[in-house]
């Protein structure tokens, strides 16, 4: 699954994890204020931040673009070195413009934030009787403008890297297929063989690049909001229950997330084991009704009948406990709607913040849980892609001469042991 694709798999992924913690801290203890050296200096401190398209190409992010492209550039060219793998340039220099673009689209969402701040003031201004006539419509055109030119980078941006993580997904389904196709010959006796090799090395590509991609995102979310969050604490006298504490919205935020996940994580369990039968049933019954269209002593009404009792029989499985499964869930994302309403209403009601800080605490704190809500959000993503998982294992086991994982032993459809050579001659 992942040595055809990417150089020494354990030792790459181990190392970028620890090559990206490096080159976050020392952005943020050294390097961050080094652009001065080359004339990128950052603006001083209280600076009005820039709401604009401009705010891209300002000098603080140009530093930081020539910082991530000599940090990818030198971990590229050590890993070149130790492993020059056929499929280099896709799995690591790919995988390194994809964060990149992560990045530049949660700068988009900081900025937008920035933007709520300013421009809803301005509507409050507006809109207050005292100050009646002093917003001239011309400012508020001009704001939405601004916003406009940040939406429509964002638009390109994001159709670019939709296009290029497509090509993406598809090099590293090419690199499983070879991989497997060339040792076919110990890997065609495994119950539905080809289903795994044509369907589910794509799948588990493309899922895999979602979730990878919406975690890295999650984790520069904290990093860029957490701090934005945390200064908006402290214009909020107090909060409902826990009342006036230190970061608040960062704490509220942080144990809303973490029940909810444990909370996801208890009552779906089962659901990646049930996903699992439910393919392993789904391609027996497929299975015997493909020979059925060349050999007339298959896919016979009685065989086809039990085959699919078992799909039927595992599906309404399925579907119950998907049934309080997803009753937890959207439960808990309906009341999660209502939690920053709920956390500001004291704030309001004193009239302690501004429609434009509202706003900005809102948005932040949206966009802190949900990143913190990962697991939340992704589970039955992670669900299927467990599956997935599970089914693609059985061929690593065959290739390491190990035994089959155990949920790969159990009888499925008429009795026969998936793998068997009585699955695959009837």
């Amino acid at each position: 699954m992942f040595v055809s694709f990417f150089p020494s798999p354990r030792l790459f992924f181990g190392s970028a994890v620890l090559w990206s913690l490096a080159a976050v801290l020392v952005w943020f203890f050294l390097a961050r204020d080094a652009g001065s050296l080359i004339g990128l200096a950052n603006p001083p401190e209280g600076t009005a931040p820039i709401v604009g398209v401009s705010r891209f190409f300002s000098a603080p992010f140009l530093w930081f673009y020539v910082y991530f492209g000599g940090t990818v550039a030198i971990f590229a060219a050590i890993w070149r070195r130790l492993d020059p793998h056929p499929y280099f340039n896709w799995s690591v220099l790919g995988s390194a413009l994809i964060i990149f673009v992560l990045y530049f689209m949660v700068e988009v969402s900081v900025t937008i934030n920035d933007w709520y701040g300013t421009y809803f003031d301005l509507i409050q201004k507006a809109l207050d009787p005292t100050t009646k006539g002093e917003v001239p419509a011309s400012d508020l055109y001009v704001g939405l403008a601004e916003i406009t030119g940040v939406l429509l980078t964002y638009i390109t941006i994001a159709v670019l890297n939709a296009f290029f993580t497509s090509h993406y997904v598809f090099r590293w389904r090419t690199a499983m297929n070879s991989f497997y196709t060339e040792r076919w010959a110990d890997l065609r006796r495994i119950e539905g063989a080809a289903q795994r090799v044509q369907e589910d090395t794509m799948r588990f590509a493309r899922m895999f690049e979602d979730l990878g991609t919406s975690l890295i995102s999650a984790i520069m979310t904290l990093i860029a909001f957490l701090p934005i969050l945390a200064a908006l604490s402290h214009k909020i006298p107090a909060i409902p229950v826990l009342g006036s504490i230190p970061y608040s919205l960062v704490i509220v935020s942080l144990l809303w997330a973490v029940f909810g996940t444990g909370l996801l994580a208890v009552v779906g369990i089962r659901l990646p084991g049930l996903e699992f039968r439910n393919q392993r049933v789904e391609a027996a019954y497929r299975k015997e009704l493909v020979y059925g269209e060349d050999d007339p002593g298959r896919a016979n009404p009685r065989t086809l009948k039990e085959l699919f009792e078992g799909v039927r029989r595992n599906y309404f499985r399925l579907y119950f406990n998907y049934l309080y499964f997803n009753v937890v869930r959207y439960g808990y994302l309906q009341a999660d709607t209502l939690l920053p309403f709920f956390v500001l209403v004291p704030a309001i009601a004193s009239g302690a913040i501004t429609f434009g800080i509202f706003q900005q605490v809102r948005a932040s704190f949206g966009e802190v849980r949900d990143a913190m809500q990962y697991l939340v959000k992704s589970w039955p993503s992670i669900v299927e892609f467990l599956s997935i998982y599970k089914r693609l294992r059985a061929f690593e086991a065959t290739l390491a001469g190990e035994p089959l994982p155990a949920i790969d032993r159990e009888f499925i459809g008429r009795g026969e042991v998936a793998g068997s050579s009585a699955t695959n001659n009837g």
